[in-house]
């Protein structure tokens, strides 16, 4: 009998815009803790990824929003001191659209802090950000430019094949 097989977990992260700010929690728990990066999480099993990433928003920042469309998909490899892979997880963006409630961001469950960020302050903070956020803020935003209404529904089905999803390193 073969051992099993490592694979990679899946997590989602909201991606919420307002104006040229992106918001971002500081991280409590490893492998990111301290580093501020976009809320999420884990998926559930038998939750959507789009559901994964407006629960994770709530959790972390008390805001509710709408799932607009999957923005990108990214490999989280986190090694450690000596080179072993301790943890893989594929992370799925999904941009978010808030409510009147995004001025009332609170940080919760395993956020420290929370704050909406501009490139600029995301460039100046550079080592305090996990890694990606700033070419993940910079997506969404010409996501968000590109397209008015995004054509995909986010529980997996892509409208005449403009699925914004692409791999980023």
């Amino acid at each position: 009998m073969s051992a099993p097989q490592e694979r990679p977990g899946c997590a989602a992260l909201a991606v919420l815009l307002r104006e040229e700010r992106v918001l971002l929690v500081r991280r409590a728990n490893p492998p990111d803790a301290g580093c501020w990066g976009f809320p999420g999480g884990r998926i559930e099993w038998g939750e959507t990824i789009a559901a994964a990433a407006v629960r994770e928003l709530r959790e972390e920042t008390g805001i509710a929003a709408e799932p607009i469309g999957t923005i990108a998909v990214l490999d989280a490899l986190d090694h450690g001191p000596d080179g072993v892979l301790r943890h893989h997880y594929l992370l799925v963006a999904v941009l978010c659209r808030g409510s009147e409630e995004e001025s009332k961001a609170v940080a919760a469950d395993d956020a420290l802090e929370v704050g909406w960020f501009s490139a600029a302050d995301i460039a100046l903070l550079a080592d305090e950000m996990s890694a990606g956020v700033s070419q993940l803020a910079q997506e969404a935003m010409r996501w968000r430019d590109a397209v008015a209404a995004p054509p995909q529904d986010v529980a997996g089905v892509v409208v005449a094949g403009l699925s914004p999803l692409k791999a980023m390193g």
